[in-house]
């Protein structure tokens, strides 16, 4: 069973490498893991028509298939995004959106699975709680089981201050104590 880690840039930069560190990570304590970037795909919004209540599948024939079969198989997810306007990624919205036509065919298709958040702003405080926020709403209201760092320094989940650039994120040394926490508490979960 693998580890599957959604990353809601639509840039190769900071969200894109903190994410794969964490892949990193698990990978060195064991797991498999699979790396899925929304970066270049073809992923609508859901127009909520309920094609998928009746037919069991989304009437959206784009790269939001790819997610269908990750999500199926695996045991963990890890989503990771930008912070836009003090939250997520449309890009990312659109995936949770558009799992919808999952839960059509199973209402449990992330029931107990683990799930863990990453958050990355360009400011120390640029909406990273708010994002890692609609990530474990996500998580709850499909069944899966959100997981942080805890207390003292990652209590929602991994936060990051990149400071719009690539190597911001790489000197936020605070924010690799945030990812190795929630990573460690992640894999625990996993584990059990």
């Amino acid at each position: 069973m693998m580890i599957v880690g959604i990353c809601g840039s639509p840039r190769k930069q900071a969200t894109y490498y903190v994410l794969n560190e964490a892949l990193n990570m698990l990978e060195e304590k064991g797991h498999e893991t699979s790396f899925f970037s929304i970066r270049g795909k073809d992923i609508a919004g859901c127009m909520h028509c309920n094609y998928c209540l009746r037919e069991k599948e989304c009437i959206k024939k784009d790269d939001m298939y790819e997610v269908y079969s990750l999500l199926k198989d695996c045991k963990g997810l890890i989503m990771a995004s930008p912070c836009y306007n003090g939250g997520i990624s449309a890009q990312l919205k659109a995936v949770m959106d558009r799992t919808r036509a999952m839960g059509a065919v199973d209402i449990d298709f992330l029931r107990n699975k683990v799930g863990m958040a990453i958050a990355v702003g360009g400011d120390r405080s640029g909406g990273q709680e708010l994002a890692i926020q609609q990530i474990i709403t996500y998580y709850v209201l499909t069944g899966a089981i959100p997981v942080s760092g805890g207390a003292w320094g990652a209590n929602l989940g991994a936060t990051f201050w990149s400071k719009d650039t690539l190597d911001g994120v790489k000197d936020d040394e605070d924010g690799f104590k945030t990812l190795q926490k929630t990573v460690k508490k992640f894999a625990e979960h996993l584990d059990k």
